[in-house]
């Protein structure tokens, strides 16, 4: 049985009449999460985890029509059971759990099995069809623990502050600043980008507590940030508003930098492998303990994934995607093509 098509609007389930994560207009979008590669504009209806609307209402419009399910609801549309499942990603991430005449299908989206401390952590769910990410899918890739990594986002600050820097980083707006936020909470004032500040806005709404910040201006009291703590999104890297700060220390926050000399790729001052995406390990752990009989290999790391599978006695395919083109993908698309 094949619940799941792969046509040239996106993912699609022909029992249900409704797609996963469509980047072509449809009648009814299923969406994972609200980065901008897999929530687009266009749809007629969308259907999404409850903290997932205020994002899309931020990035999309506040006249979609967007309806929200908690996580483990079953909804039926025309036959199929569909189940949204934390995928651990960013807030509200879900996995899309279908179900019919007994063959269940998982499309997961973007996922991390890290707990950040701010996403719902992710949930397995065991199927017979399971659609994988595979953004970093190398052995090289392979996390910090969670506190590991935050301690050293902290000494990292400790030492600017000693050396009368201001700590300024550079982490996507959407999931990756928030981290940020949590991991240098009590160090001093943090200031935020206005962009980073309005989805802030999308989390509090939810009930979702944050770090206290301040929305930084940049435009007539860059001063005020002095030997503070800075967050802008990548689209800022090496602009003028990152050299109108005082005193400043950059670090790139992003999965590549795991790769050893990353943090050269530009003129950043250090690089932490901060990533919402599931390392080697994680990939490797979820899809073995899903048991799925089939696995497709999305964005990423496609063949050499879906290779090792295959080695290991996993069946697996590539499936050719608009998606990747998210937060990891902005900032290796800004740090490999600098501006003139």
């Amino acid at each position: 049985m094949k619940l799941i098509t792969f046509t040239s609007k996106g993912i699609y389930c022909p029992q249900g009449k409704f797609y996963i994560d469509p980047w072509r207009p449809v009648d009814l979008a299923v969406i994972t999460h609200g980065h901008a590669d897999h929530a687009r504009w266009g749809m007629k209806k969308y259907l999404c985890h409850h903290y997932t609307k205020p994002i899309l209402y931020q990035r999309i419009g506040p006249d979609i029509e967007c309806q929200g399910v908690e996580y483990g609801e079953i909804l039926t549309i025309n036959g199929v059971k569909v189940s949204l499942h934390p995928a651990g990603h960013i807030i509200g991430s879900a996995q899309v759990r279908l179900e019919y005449k007994g063959y269940i299908t998982v499309i997961s989206g973007d996922y991390k099995v890290q707990e950040d401390g701010i996403s719902t952590p992710f949930e397995l769910v065991k199927c017979n069809e399971f659609v994988t990410e595979s953004t970093f899918g190398l052995p090289v890739y392979n996390w910090l623990d969670v506190p590991d990594l935050n301690q050293k986002l902290q000494t990292w600050v400790l030492k600017n502050r000693e050396n009368a820097k201001t700590s300024v980083f550079i982490g996507y707006s959407l999931g990756k600043a928030q981290r940020i936020m949590k991991a240098v909470e009590g160090l001093g004032n943090i200031y935020v980008h206005y962009s980073i500040g309005k989805l802030n806005e999308a989390f509090e709404s939810v009930g979702i507590d944050l770090p206290e910040y301040q929305i930084a201006d940049f435009r007539e009291n860059v001063k005020e940030v002095q030997h503070e703590v800075v967050i802008v999104p990548p689209a800022l890297l090496d602009s003028n508003i990152i050299r109108k700060i005082p005193d400043a220390a950059t670090a790139i926050c992003s999965g590549w930098m795991q790769v050893r000399g990353a943090r050269r790729w530009r003129s950043a001052d250090a690089g932490f492998a901060m990533s919402d995406h599931a390392d080697w390990k994680g990939l490797l752990q979820t899809v073995k303990a899903t048991e799925a009989e089939l696995v497709h290999v999305t964005h990423g790391q496609t063949e050499i994934f879906s290779k090792y599978l295959n080695e290991i006695g996993i069946k697996a395919d590539v499936v050719q995607t608009q998606f990747g083109e998210d937060e990891e993908e902005t900032e290796k698309e800004i740090i490999e093509n600098p501006e003139p």
